[in-house]
């Protein structure tokens, strides 16, 4: 009985911990608004009533090109990319664009991993292709991250060697987003 009282405990505390540190990350969010002059007396009129228009284009879906004007190619840190361009939204578009396999260009594709272990060590055996060396081309292609969960990218060329050396690979965790898109 005391060993069931102590799961329930710790799952409890496990509980306060997640969401403790969903609302810090939410709270974080550099898209979000200050909190620092945030007048307690007029909450009503803030939150409650909502006598001001809500701009709908930010609060829309985004089509981002991964690597922005540099597209997915061999050597560029799309790690540091996605740390710089994020945060990523839920139902948010990642456009992969990357040149068709020639003799000038190696080929390239987009893998996705199951967990960070596999990721960080690019065992793209355990992988997923989700886009060849031609769906890159042109427009692109689009992957939508419709899920709440970590999403791993990675090349999958060279079995492995554009994640492993080209540095080649990427992870996001898309965020619910703001119900609110500024301040009155």
């Amino acid at each position: 009985m005391a060993f069931t009282t102590n799961i329930v405990h710790v799952l409890t505390l496990l509980l306060v911990i997640i969401t403790t540190s969903m609302f810090t990350v939410t709270m974080a969010n550099k898209d979000w608004p200050s909190f620092g002059n945030f007048n307690y007396t007029d909450w009503w009129s803030r939150f409650g009533n909502h006598h001001h228009q809500i701009n709908k284009t930010e609060q829309q879906p985004k089509n981002i090109i991964v690597g922005g004007s540099q597209n997915w190619h061999f050597g560029y840190n799309y790690s540091d990319w996605a740390i710089k361009n994020g945060p990523f939204y839920l139902n948010d578009t990642l456009v992969f664009k990357y040149d068709a396999p020639n003799a000038t260009s190696f080929p390239h594709s987009v893998y996705m991993f199951p967990t960070w272990q596999s990721f960080m060590k690019c065992d793209v055996k355990k992988a997923k292709m989700v886009a060849n060396h031609t769906q890159g081309v042109g427009e692109g292609f689009k992957f939508v991250l419709n899920k709440w969960k970590p999403y791993y990218f990675s090349c999958g060329e060279k079995n492995g060697l554009h994640c492993n050396v080209g540095q080649m690979k990427f992870a996001v965790m898309p965020m619910l987003r703001p119900f609110w898109s500024s301040w009155p």
